[in-house]
């Protein structure tokens, strides 16, 4: 199948020549403006775009400013037809995305040869492309099985919280993209990657590697001294995860898991630990995973005591507003809790 070369030029003539200079190679669509160019990029996209600069309405240098703008348009090889020949169009035109110049009057053949080479020179890119992909795929794959590991390992101590950390996860993310819908915390949750953020959930736990099975697994109420070796669990979390970090260049999952090791346990009112932060002191990740890490907890059955129906938690959560929990996660909590009741049904199930 030929490619197809978009030629925008408002000169009649040019668009002949050009036509008649490619038809034999490619597949040819002609344009008269650049207005109409980006009408017909809406319905069909071609292989390389030929664009004259001096037009009137929109000139080449708005035009491909709008054609690297568009996501579905941005990686088109666009080569400039110009009658201009200074060096300052020339830096213009490639500051703005332009793969190359092409000076008017063109010769037959030297058009043909770099239309070649960029349409060879985008298809070696797209398939590098595909191959980063690949790989980063594989990478993470690697790095969420490695996580998963760690995770488990903490869950195998504790045979009456499994599945804990796959229903967390689940809990965070319906919570996040329910915040994302209702612009909550709005500026927070667009800077973050909703599945790295979910991968870091993993590890909120992985302090409690650290404590002696004897109070991990107590099947009646902790004592005093016990409870603070059990709380130590979030200062081991953060150290882990902190040496982690320091062996690795790409950190920032590690980062966020860090936050949540660390700060999950903290309260609204500051009644928490271990820092004893209070209301938006305590990092946005470690107020949500509060939430997800309480119902849970309530609803699954521990040593210590029996699980909690999904309504009984409910209430809990809702009476912990603003003392254990974020008045503004409680009330979404709240909102979706028959969602969450969905999630907790199907992963127990």
């Amino acid at each position: 199948m030929k490619k197809l070369i978009m030629l925008v030029d408002d000169d009649p003539t040019n668009l002949l020549t050009g036509k008649t200079a490619l038809q034999n190679m490619y597949d040819v669509m002609t344009v008269n403006s650049g207005v109409r160019a980006l009408q017909l990029l809406e319905k069909k996209l071609p292989d390389l775009i030929l664009l004259d600069i001096d037009m009137p309405e929109s000139d080449g240098y708005e035009t491909i400013k709008k054609i690297k703008e568009n996501t579905q348009t941005a990686k088109i090889p666009v080569i400039f037809l110009t009658a201009l020949s200074s060096s300052g169009n020339e830096y213009g035109g490639l500051s703005l995305g332009a793969a190359d110049y092409i000076t008017k009057p063109f010769k037959e053949k030297i058009l043909q040869k770099r239309i070649e080479t960029h349409l060879l020179l985008a298809e070696h890119t797209h398939n590098l492309e595909l191959l980063v992909e690949a790989k980063t795929e594989k990478i993470v794959q690697l790095q969420d099985a490695i996580l998963s590991t760690v995770a488990e390992m903490v869950e195998f101590r504790d045979n009456e919280t499994g599945g804990h950390i796959d229903r967390t996860q689940d809990y965070l993310r319906l919570l996040v993209e329910k915040m994302t819908e209702r612009g909550i915390y709005k500026e927070a949750v667009a800077v973050w990657d909703l599945n790295l953020l979910i991968q870091s959930a993993q590890l909120h736990d992985v302090g409690k590697i650290c404590i002696p099975d004897n109070i991990l697994n107590k099947p009646g109420k902790l004592t005093d001294e016990e409870f603070n070796i059990m709380k130590n669990h979030t200062i081991r979390g953060k150290e882990v995860i902190m040496r982690i970090e320091k062996k690795v260049d790409e950190s920032e999952f590690l980062h966020q898991a860090e936050l949540m090791a660390y700060t999950h346990h903290e309260r609204w009112d500051g009644k928490g630990y271990p820092q004893g932060l209070k209301g938006e002191e305590i990092p946005l990740h470690g107020r949500l995973m509060a939430i997800a890490d309480v119902y849970d907890a309530l609803i699954s059955q521990r040593p210590y005591k029996k699980a909690f129906t999904h309504d009984e938690a409910v209430k809990i959560i809702s009476d912990g507003k603003g003392t254990q929990f974020d008045p503004l996660l409680t009330e979404l909590f709240v909102d979706i809790e028959s969602e969450l009741r969905e999630i907790s049904q199907g992963e127990q199930g």
